[in-house]
């Protein structure tokens, strides 16, 4: 199935709250752990034009893939120089709500009155240039903004900010790239194209840290609040990054599992696996 096919399938089975089956229940989940070995995640990138005319966010997109982003490439099968009806919709899932003022009215407003879709995909990236290359997508996204772009979501775990939300990241990540902190670096792309959190199975879960070459983190919905949760989600990621896996489940309790909501062909499942944290 084409990759922005599953995109904006994936995004329609999040607005009607629909999942696909858990592989595991057709699989052993020693054979999805070998499934997942062989999957490498990949950036698709949604930007929202003014104009009826891609001409100007297309050829932004093709001077930073020659000037910076090599291996990112503009999709000409679903980037449409007309307006996608779906998009107000999607993007009102998309939203993140963690953090506070991330969008606004005049970004809403923008999704509504769009006129024009680029999509932009990245490489398929093994584990060790994830970050790196979550770094290049956060650049094309400031090159495409200047262009002209109105709004911009991650397709790949469904995360739309704001205009100056991005900007905010854009410009943490340009600093941490100038101080050479790789840790610095895996964050700010976490918080920039990761969702957190969702409700499923009696966890509150995150989707999109393999983008950063981590595994998702699953807190049981009993171990406190959503604000609560999310800290801990954070903390636990940040935990794996510094420290390693092994001695972050040790430390924490937890587990590894590769049963996910997500097919393996999905761009959503995480090939690292899950840590799931018991209340």
């Amino acid at each position: 199935m084409h990759i922005l096919r599953r995109a904006l399938l994936g995004s329609l089975w999040t607005m009607i709250g629909w999942k696909p089956s858990f592989a595991g229940e057709t699989s052993p989940e020693s054979a999805i752990r070998e499934e997942a070995s062989a999957v490498t995640p990949r950036h698709v990138l949604c930007f929202l034009g003014k104009d009826r005319d891609l001409s100007r966010l297309s050829e932004a997109a093709a001077q930073a893939i020659q000037d910076f982003a090599d291996g990112f490439s503009v999709d000409e099968d679903y980037s449409q120089a007309e307006p996608d009806d779906r998009m107000s919709r999607s993007f009102d899932v998309c939203w993140d709500r963690v953090e506070a003022d991330v969008w606004n009215e005049a970004d809403e407003k923008a999704v509504a009155d769009h006129q024009s879709v680029l999509y932009v995909l990245g490489p398929s990236m093994a584990q060790a240039e994830t970050v790196k290359a979550s770094m290049t997508a956060l650049r094309l996204v400031e090159r495409l903004i200047a262009a002209g772009a109105v709004a911009v979501k991650g397709e790949s775990a469904g995360i739309a900010h704001g205009l100056d939300r991005w900007t905010e990241l854009i410009r943490q990540a340009a600093k941490a790239q100038k101080a050479n902190d790789p840790l610095a670096q895996q964050r700010i792309g976490r918080l920039a194209f990761a969702k957190r959190p969702l409700s499923a199975r009696g966890y509150l879960e995150s989707v999109g840290f393999h983008l950063v070459g981590l595994p998702e983190v699953y807190v049981a919905e009993t171990a406190g609040s959503e604000r609560q949760i999310v800290a801990i989600i954070d903390a636990v990621a940040d935990e794996i990054a510094k420290q390693g896996l092994d001695p972050t489940l040790k430390k924490r309790h937890a587990s590894l599992s590769f049963e996910s909501t997500y097919e393996v062909d999905e761009f959503k499942f995480n090939p690292y696996g899950i840590v799931l944290l018991s209340g």
